[in-house]
């Protein structure tokens, strides 16, 4: 693995881990480490060992948004320098969003700005009991423009208006109601063990499936179910079911056999 100041990246067999490292700075996002998870998850992606990834951080905090003294610099930024920047963030999103491979963000504590971005543009969030989250921005008089796609595809329309419109902060009990967390439970021990038994479940399904899968959510959400959106999904299970991936799947099931993405 690549050597890095803000993150630490790992391979635990066919998990991949990225945690955020900045736990004296509550892994607020600068520069450095808005490059370096964006560097690590494309790290993660080429490694074929790898078939889930689980993003977590260390200390007390998941990611409390932008660090204060990034954003104090960035006061004083060119359009064309603030541009740059907000593009930064918003590749590591689009990034993020996009792996081919499973996502599972693990939130052991308070979430704010960006970081509740991290969270919703991950395909799965477990958080434990004492997580915090906030959409923070406009107390900044600015606004969650770059997170904003991946928070509206998480709660929806109607509690982004009031999370975005107030600031408010949330429990995590709220955060799992309005579907920005999947699962809560009350400690680490707890939300290690969550995470596992998704990761078994995740491990034993056909990783070009995945892939396909998240490929397909992308491409029909949102979208009328019309004659365009019918073709669509007809041509793509037709080429699933007609790959070598599909014949093995279909094969193992009737023969009653382990697939051969499961072998020893």
């Amino acid at each position: 693995m690549s050597d890095y100041q803000s993150i630490i990246t790992e391979v635990d067999g066919a998990v991949g881990i990225l945690t955020l490292n900045k736990a004296y700075r509550h892994n607020a996002f600068d520069e450095e480490l808005i490059t370096e998870i964006t560097v690590g998850l494309l790290e993660l992606e080429a490694d074929e060992n790898v078939r889930a990834v689980v993003l977590s951080s260390t200390g007390k905090s998941f990611c409390a948004g932008a660090d204060l003294n990034w954003m104090r610099a960035a006061a004083g930024y060119s359009p064309e320098e603030n541009l740059r920047d907000a593009h930064r963030l918003a590749e590591l999103l689009s990034t993020l969003n996009e792996l081919s491979k499973p996502t599972i963000a693990r939130v052991q504590g308070p979430a704010y700005g960006g970081g509740v971005g991290l969270i919703a543009a991950c395909d799965i969030a477990v958080g434990s009991y004492d997580a915090v989250f906030a959409l923070s921005e406009v107390k900044l008089g600015i606004v969650p423009a770059v997170i904003s796609p991946y928070v509206l595809a998480a709660i929806g329309e109607r509690y982004s208006r009031r999370y975005m419109l107030t600031a408010e902060r949330f429990s995590a009990a709220e955060a799992y109601r309005i579907g920005l967390l999947h699962e809560i439970v009350p400690g680490d021990e707890q939300l290690d063990e969550a995470i596992g038994e998704i990761l078994d479940s995740l491990l034993g399904n056909g990783p070009k499936a995945q892939a396909e899968c998240k490929s397909l959510i992308r491409v029909v959400a949102g979208q009328p179910i019309d004659e365009q959106t019918i073709a669509e999904t007809a041509q793509r299970i037709t080429r699933v079911r007609a790959s070598s991936e599909g014949q093995e799947g279909l094969a193992a099931f009737l023969e009653k056999r382990r697939p051969n993405w499961l072998a020893e």
